[in-house]
């Protein structure tokens, strides 16, 4: 465990890694109910408080640039690349958060932290809807750079 010294929580100590390129997939999947995904138009939902995927963007992307004060080791990291794409299909959606950096270690928990808060933004931007939404399924799809190297998860 690399946050554990001597039995007690640590942050890993990166001081000595050098800089490079790093960026992370992370996606979840969001039930939404097949009554609400009849309401999209031209690709938007408006719930009743508003534009559901607008507004889960913009919480995704805060919340990535959050992490850090969310998860309590995670480092501070200059986040220079965020972007989210926002896949429905016949009863729901799935909420793909790409983040990059050119720092000293990974950004897997801010892909991760803004797939999950996007899809807590249009739950609750649909919950008047439908108070049956589902989120699951949330997981790493893809991580470059690092001394572990790439990690592509297998197609499901």
């Amino acid at each position: 465990f690399t946050h554990v010294r001597d039995g007690l929580p640590s942050m890993v100590d990166v001081s000595a890694k050098g800089s490079n390129n790093r960026t992370a997939v992370a996606e979840v999947r969001v039930e939404l109910g097949s009554e609400i995904i009849a309401r999209f138009e031209n690709k938007e939902l408006q719930g009743p408080k508003g534009p559901v995927l607008q507004t889960a963007i913009i919480a995704g992307t805060m919340a990535v640039k959050k992490t850090s004060d969310l998860i309590p080791f995670c480092h501070p990291l200059p986040v220079e690349h965020c972007a989210f794409e926002i896949i429905p299909d016949a009863t729901g959606l799935v909420i793909r958060c790409e983040v990059a950096t050119s720092g000293k270690t990974g950004v897997e928990m801010e892909a991760m932290t803004g797939a999950s808060v996007a899809a807590l933004a249009v739950y609750d931007m649909c919950k008047a809807m439908n108070k049956g939404i589902r989120i699951h399924d949330l997981h790493l799809v893809s991580k470059t750079g690092g001394k572990s190297g790439d990690y592509h998860a297998n197609p499901s």
